[in-house]
């Protein structure tokens, strides 16, 4: 909401806008912005989190070496373990921590504001937290999915064939712009926009 982050190819992180303390090193290989806390991955499969702590989404941080995904909300983060399984901690109000699905299956992880996405390895998708706008109860059934993105109240998903599917909130064409065609490759999610990247290189 605040800030963003970015990482450089030897390992450091950089930040701008609302900054809180960024850690030092050379050893990062992912990164994430939550509203107004921030994640890194470390290369021994360590997380470091820092910025605001209202909800315990830094000092709930899991500890370990064992991860290699992280994922931040408004007040709650997800981690992926590299066994499969997810770890959230941080604002629970809207099912955010105590809903995280079990199993060991999981390839991907992404937050929205309040609710959460994981991918499996079988291709299908996973959603919980909060659904007021249908975020969570409107997630795509079937397989064939490869990539989630989480954004304010709404989500999107790409499938194998590279077509968007988009659902959630409505406002400003979030899902009924949603652009058609198979040729895209990669896809984000801001607070009340979405971006996907084309094969050929457009936005």
């Amino acid at each position: 909401a605040t800030h963003s982050l970015a990482l450089r190819s030897d390992g450091s992180i950089a930040a701008w806008g609302q900054i809180y303390g960024t850690p030092k090193g050379h050893d990062f290989i992912a990164i994430a912005c939550g509203s107004n806390h921030s994640l890194a991955l470390r290369s021994d499969g360590s997380i470091v989190s820092w910025g605001w702590d209202g909800h315990k989404q830094v000092s709930d941080t899991p500890t370990g070496h064992d991860f290699k995904a992280v994922a931040g909300g408004y007040g709650h983060s997800l981690a992926l373990r590299s066994n499969g399984t997810i770890v959230s901690w941080g604002r629970d109000d809207e099912g955010q921590v105590s809903d995280t699905p079990t199993g060991n299956d999981f390839v991907a992880i992404t937050a929205g504001w309040a609710h959460s996405l994981a991918l499996r390895s079988n291709g299908t998708i996973v959603a919980w937290g909060k659904d007021d706008e249908g975020q969570v109860s409107d997630t795509p059934t079937g397989s064939g999915f490869v990539a989630v993105a989480g954004g304010w109240h709404h989500s999107l998903a790409l499938r194998s064939d590279g077509s968007i599917v988009s659902w959630g909130w409505d406002h400003y064409g979030l899902v009924a712009d949603t652009p058609t065609g198979h040729d895209f490759v990669a896809i984000a999610s801001g607070e009340r926009y979405s971006l996907a990247l084309r094969s050929n290189g457009t936005i």
